[in-house]
């Protein structure tokens, strides 16, 4: 079992930056891929970004490549979401999750058997 909480979320305006920090609990936190994923109003939950176990690799939705980069620190149990040059259109709740290795595609949110309550980012024009 995995319990994960989101903190980090709040308001800036266009063109600032945010950090996202998901703690977890749980011995294997280090052999879990780790995803954010976003949901505004009336839209569908969209990947973000994820980030592998062992190699470390980061993985971007097209429209945050550049601008947002995913880290890991497996000995504080947390993931970090550094998002900067933040848009409106980026409102969102914010979510960390967490997949088990050998799931399906990580950019699908039905890889992930994990996930927090989700922190709010507010982006305004």
């Amino acid at each position: 079992q995995v319990q994960l909480v989101e903190s980090g979320g709040g308001s800036v305006q266009t063109g600032g930056s945010l950090r996202l920090s998901c703690a977890a609990s749980g011995r294997t936190f280090s052999s879990f891929i780790m995803g954010w994923f976003r949901q505004a109003p009336g839209k569908e939950r969209e990947f973000v970004a994820a980030i592998m176990a062992k190699s470390g690799d980061g993985y971007y939705a097209d429209s945050v490549k550049g601008r947002f980069t995913i880290s890991r620190d497996n000995a504080k149990r947390t993931v970090y979401l550094q998002m900067n040059s933040l848009k409106p259109e980026e409102t969102a709740v914010y979510y960390c999750a967490a997949a088990a290795p050998g799931g399906t595609s990580i950019y699908s949110s039905s890889a992930y058997d994990y996930w927090g309550q989700g922190t709010q980012v507010t982006v305004s024009s």
